[in-house]
């Protein structure tokens, strides 16, 4: 003859910490998946304003390259003898459009990338927020 365990509608002790155990290490892979995404997101506005700035970055610098030559031309048109070049703009005058337009283009492209950068924090603080609020509550739940 078997001999029949009476069994109970409640469950045991070592039950119930089986299952807060499983809770907790659900709670951590779901805020590990969560700091994931939102890594991942900051990434994404990262490589943007990247962008941004190296694009801001390499026009500047052609921007700067041509006023150098905007100068040297400058410089020959000042010398050159009265009536010597007979075009209305002079080449200077060319290079400086030139170069101006460079550097405003690389100017306004730098202070958007620096404006993307400012407008949100790589770190995961949502993340890091729900961590706290999820520790907090399992330490006041005692």
């Amino acid at each position: 003859m078997a001999t029949q365990v009476p069994t109970s509608s409640e469950p045991g002790f070592s039950t119930l910490l089986r299952g807060i155990a499983n809770d907790i290490g659900d709670l951590v892979k779901q805020q590990i998946q969560f700091a994931r995404a939102e890594v991942k997101e900051d990434l994404r506005k990262s490589k943007e304003a990247m962008v941004f700035l190296a694009l801001g970055a390499g026009s500047t610098f052609f921007g700067v390259l041509f006023f150098g030559l905007t100068l040297v031309h400058l410089l020959h048109w000042l010398t050159a003898p009265p009536g010597a070049d007979p075009s209305g703009l002079p080449l200077w005058g060319c290079h400086a459009i030139v170069s101006g337009l460079f550097f405003i283009t690389g100017v306004c492209l730098y202070v958007a990338g620096r404006r993307m950068f400012e407008s949100f924090n790589p770190l995961p603080v949502q993340t890091v927020q729900t961590a706290k609020e999820n520790v907090e509550w399992i330490t006041n739940s005692k």
